[in-house]
């Protein structure tokens, strides 16, 4: 896999793995006390577009069952 294909947009991701956008959002910021479901080198913000790897996803969601 290219190396900028394991990086996409939280809204990407999304689409791909048939979740809800602002879900992925929390899972990089944490939410109610708990801690991010994400680690610092999984997801981070870049201006204003929030960003996750592949890894990550893959990790606390599973393969997508949606083709990429």
């Amino acid at each position: 896999m290219k190396a900028i294909e394991e990086v996409m947009t939280t809204k990407e991701a999304a689409q791909i793995w048939g979740k809800v956008q602002a879900v992925i959002q929390q899972n990089c910021l944490g939410q109610k006390g708990k801690p991010p479901r994400f680690t610092e080198d999984e997801c981070r913000k870049s201006g204003g577009t929030w960003l996750v790897t592949r890894t990550g996803m893959v990790r606390l969601y599973g393969e997508p069952e949606i083709e990429e």
